[in-house]
């Protein structure tokens, strides 16, 4: 754990965060997908280090967003769902910056992470230079012009049950668009240093659309064929989807239409991030700052035959993490294959920044795997998310096209019941409450699909990765209150029976 104290050290670096959404590590070419076409990304990693074997805290953008910007656990203090957001009096890596000197400028506006009053505690500046025309981020989908493809028909809807829009036609300037926009422009002021730039975006989530020529730069047909759904043991909920969406009517080729626009919108999440670079390095000030990049979580893309992601998710391709740090001290084209955590991202930049968190955390720095990216930085990597069954008024009731999902929850909480993962350099295990566990081995099963819990030839590995989560959920389950309370404190209250005497207020 971090402990209070520490300050700003003579040449402070800045710092640009920039975060995507349910973005897969095998998207990126840095990440090792060949037909991927992330230039800019990529160049980012050749100046920098990739993280292969970084894991997400959650599966869903809120939780995961208020574990990495504290550096808590999403059950340490309740942050579990969409609309547990960080409150005011709770500590948070933005808040750290900006209380020990740095400027924090926030580009747009993700309001699923911060509770009323919480932000302007956090940052300095926030929002849009110009908003984003048409509808909010996470509005209803498809409102915008589009076209479909003629794959089963444009009216199909099927379409809507993928979360597939299609091409974009019109012009209007979007959610990532005006942020990016308003990044460049803040860039482009002068700007006394040591600032940090805060750029969270929503690509490439879900509605799947994108206007060209990002819609048409991927080949439909050499998009490789999603993980089939398991034969043998497996969650739930994956089979609760496919028939509740009706997926199993997804073609090949329609999977292949839905991969190829997705791909299209992380080309143009890529062509963002160079945008900022190089606004960055029109300033003269990049060799000072460092750069962070990374995604709150994945997505099943046609994977296990599901779409999207879901609350209790443990699976690799929605938990694995395209984290890449750059700049400053940051070892040029060096990739590690710890086990790290999207906790860790926050505390390795103030470590680089000479200050210290102003409250205790769980992240590790990353520091020591620059000299040796080798070298064992955790032996776990855990993941956790979905509910007790009792829980169910909080899961989520989401408008069309979500609102067969939400049906799915409240229908049958236990199919989003609570699951914790635990990974080593070896083995996947998922202990979930209302279902059997899993076991995968990660070097012969990369994409988790044969569940080898129960074989009595892995059982000495099931009651180790069992007893690690057992471990980290004793050693994480709550933080202690920085404030001492006096103990036996005067009570400005009457002695019973004598009310009548006492004088109200």
């Amino acid at each position: 754990m971090a402990t209070p104290s520490g300050g700003l050290v003579a040449r402070s670096p800045n710092v640009v965060v920039i975060v995507a959404d349910q973005l897969r590590a095998d998207a990126v070419g840095a990440f090792g997908a060949e037909r991927a076409r992330t230039p800019h990304l990529d160049a980012l990693a050749a100046d920098g280090m990739t993280f292969t074997n970084a894991f997400v805290q959650h599966p869903v953008c809120s939780p995961s967003r208020a574990s990495f910007l504290t550096g808590w656990y999403p059950h340490t203090a309740g942050h579990r769902t969409l609309d547990a957001l960080l409150r005011p009096e709770e500590p948070n890596f933005l808040r750290a910056f900006r209380e020990q000197g740095y400027r924090v400028v926030w580009a747009g506006d993700r309001g699923d992470t911060f509770a009323p009053g919480a932000t302007e505690l956090s940052a300095d500046e926030h929002g849009f230079t110009r908003p984003p025309a048409g509808p909010h981020w996470g509005g209803e989908p498809y409102e915008r012009g589009r076209h479909r493809p003629e794959v089963t028909g444009a009216d199909d809807p099927l379409w809507d049950r993928l979360f597939y829009g299609g091409e974009v036609l019109d012009d209007a300037v979007g959610f990532d668009e005006a942020a990016v926009r308003t990044a460049e422009s803040w860039l482009s002021g002068a700007h006394e240093q040591p600032w940090l730039l805060f750029v969270p975006l929503v690509a490439p989530h879900c509605p799947f659309e994108v206007p060209q020529p990002w819609f048409s730069l991927h080949d439909r047909a050499a998009q490789p064929a999603p993980v089939p759904p398991p034969s043998g043991n497996a969650p739930d909920y994956l089979s609760a989807i496919r028939d509740k969406y009706g997926l199993a009517r997804a073609t090949p080729e329609i999977w292949q239409e839905v991969a190829a626009v997705y791909h299209g919108m992380v080309s143009r999440l890529d062509d963002h991030v160079g945008r900022v670079r190089a606004a960055v390095a029109a300033t003269g000030s990049a060799e000072d700052t460092l750069f962070a990049f990374f995604s709150d979580h994945g997505e099943y893309l046609g994977d296990f035959g599901v779409i999207e992601k879901w609350p209790s998710a443990m699976h690799a391709c929605v938990t694995r993490d395209p984290l890449i740090l750059s700049g400053g001290p940051v070892p040029a084209g060096r990739t590690s294959d710890a086990l790290v955590e999207l906790v860790d991202v926050f505390p390795t930049l103030l470590d680089l920044a000479g200050i210290r968190a102003t409250h205790s955390h769980y992240g590790r720095s990353l520091r020591p795997l620059f000299d040796d990216p080798d070298a064992e930085h955790r032996a776990y990597a855990f993941t956790e998310g979905g509910f007790l069954a009792e829980e169910e008024p909080r899961m989520e009731r989401g408008a069309f096209p979500y609102d067969l999902k939400g049906e799915l929850q409240h229908e049958n909480p236990r199919l989003a019941g609570k699951a914790f993962a635990a990974r080593d350099r070896d083995w996947t295990y998922v202990w979930r409450l209302y279902e059997g566990p899993e076991l995968y081995d990660r070097h012969a099963d990369p994409d988790e699909t044969r569940n080898l819990s129960g074989s009595p030839r892995h059982a000495a590995v099931e009651d180790r990765m069992r007893t690690a989560i057992l471990s980290w959920l004793a050693a994480t389950t709550d933080v202690l209150p920085p404030a001492r309370d006096p103990r036996r404190p005067a009570v400005d209250l009457p002695a019973p029976g004598q009310a009548a005497t006492h004088a109200p207020g």
